[in-house]
């Protein structure tokens, strides 16, 4: 079967940040695009582009179910899934409460699988697509207060990584991209749990100093994510991996040159 160079692509969290940023980025570069979240309200710009917005929770089966079977029925197909819904829960392992860790998990990892595994056959019957799944620096190198954050993000990049593996016969290509710093409001939303987890007791101090580390308008635009996307559908043979964004590429590097004691100094060193 040939494979349309205008896609049907549903991205989820597409309500803000780099989902919202991708959908429209895709739109504008003529592919059919179905944005996912959980507050459709927010996802205007996607409509006003001529996209489409989906209710979409993906810690609820029934509601992934649902998005990718209006997708199937309406355009018949579906060449291209963004796994880009997501958010970080920072606060040191012991503050944070267990039903939070598993939220965490549910979103990051449990959600980016199901939704995988809701659009692979029908990749498969067509023997063409790409599953892009947003990792992020942070799935390569660790800060303190985001353990389960980091958790979930190197999942994901060994989960792509053997899934690319299981799918590539089928024609089906799965690739990560993975942000750096990039200005989205997430440096205003780790501080903010940070010292609402961890502002007193025995973390406190590196809470309030992770905080004051967090510019809340740092980063790069997250354009430069879109483009990564982009290139990650569109490229004949696709990168494994796509890097881009502030520090994305130096902070990997160091972390895999260094010795870990040594690279723990450095990190630690912003937040003492």
């Amino acid at each position: 079967m040939s494979v349309p160079t205008r896609k049907v692509v549903l991205v989820t969290g597409a309500s803000s940040g780099i989902g919202l940023a991708s959908a429209l980025d895709l739109l504008k570069h003529g592919h059919i695009v179905y944005g996912g979240a959980r507050r459709v309200d927010e996802m205007q710009k996607i409509t006003q582009g001529g996209g489409h917005a989906l209710s979409l929770d993906v810690t609820d089966d029934t509601s992934m179910s649902e998005a990718v079977a209006q997708v199937l029925a309406e355009q018949g197909r579906i060449d291209v899934l963004v796994n880009n819904a997501g958010y970080g829960s920072y606060g040191a392992v012991e503050d944070i409460p267990m039903v939070e860790a598993r939220h965490q998990i549910e979103v990051n990892i449990f959600g980016l699988a199901r939704m995988t595994q809701l659009v692979t056959p029908h990749m498969r019957r067509q023997n063409s697509g790409r599953i892009i799944n947003i990792s992020s620096m942070g799935g390569s190198i660790w800060t303190p207060l985001g353990a389960w954050y980091h958790g979930t993000k190197w999942f994901v990049e060994g989960f792509t990584h053997a899934l690319r593996l299981e799918l590539n016969r089928f024609g089906i290509k799965a690739v990560i991209v993975a942000p750096g710093g990039i200005n989205t409001g997430f440096n205003s939303i780790i501080s903010d749990k940070a010292l609402r987890t961890s502002g007193d007791g025995p973390y406190a101090d590196m809470a309030k100093n992770l905080a004051n580390a967090a510019k809340p308008d740092a980063g790069s635009d997250p354009q430069i994510i879109a483009d990564a996307i982009r290139t990650a559908i569109t490229a004949g043979k696709p990168k494994t991996i796509y890097r881009a964004g502030q520090y994305s590429r130096l902070l990997v590097y160091l972390a895999k040159l260094l010795p870990h004691r040594l690279f723990d100094r450095i990190v630690l060193s912003a937040v003492r």
